[in-house]
């Protein structure tokens, strides 16, 4: 009998290559696959929006998003996703689906999406210029702040995206959520999108 063993690994893991890539001097943008995450998606069932505010109130600390923000607490980071839904992002389990379903299962229905997405994160001075390439949103300061969030595409493919906490030296942080099926194909748009500027590669397991 042929014997099977099942281990996780990240979307990327054939395809990130840590190190420079593109043009050669000072990187301009910083692309970080972020790994071993928890992730669960979080909807009101229906009528029961208010209950769902009132326990995640309980849990957390503050009521999920009702509008494209990110809202990032001590130990998790909570992203609309969508009318009276949103996504839990945390580590080491303590707001993952085991945790999360006694709480909320009442008042909303959860999946756990933490080996169905991939989290890349973006940084950089030309990060902004890297991503115009790539959606038609616009990422300047003025119109898209520390916390805001939206569904929606890069190169056609669709993704959810916000603006994490600046970095110490002031550069924005922008956070990308896309399924792992259409992970590859996005991570090497990006590397085309951003070639020019220069590329620093890396992996971490801090989710920013």
């Amino acid at each position: 009998m042929a014997e099977f063993t099942w281990d996780a690994r990240s979307p990327l893991d054939r395809t990130l290559v840590v190190g420079p890539h593109g043009a050669q001097g000072d990187a301009g943008v910083s692309l970080t696959e972020i790994r071993n995450f928890d992730l669960v998606q979080v909807m009101a069932r229906r009528g029961k929006a208010g209950d769902l505010a009132r326990a995640a109130t309980a849990c957390f600390g503050i009521a999920g998003p009702d509008a494209p923000k990110a809202a990032r607490i001590a130990d998790a980071t909570l992203i609309w996703s969508g009318p009276d839904q949103f996504f839990v992002l945390s580590k080491s389990g303590k707001h993952g689906m085991k945790a999360l379903a006694p709480l909320l299962a009442g008042s909303a229905s959860l999946s756990d999406q933490s080996h169905a997405r991939a989290l890349i994160s973006i940084s950089g001075d030309k990060a902004q210029a890297m991503l115009a390439k790539l959606s038609s949103l616009d990422l300047h300061a003025g119109v898209f702040a520390v916390g805001s969030a939206a569904a929606t595409s890069m190169d056609h493919t669709s993704v959810t995206l916000w603006r994490g906490n600046d970095r110490a030296d002031g550069q924005a942080v922008f956070n990308v959520l896309v399924f792992a099926t259409f992970a590859e194909s996005l991570w090497h748009t990006m590397l085309d999108a951003a070639a020019e500027y220069g590329v620093d590669i890396s992996h971490s397991e801090e989710v920013t």
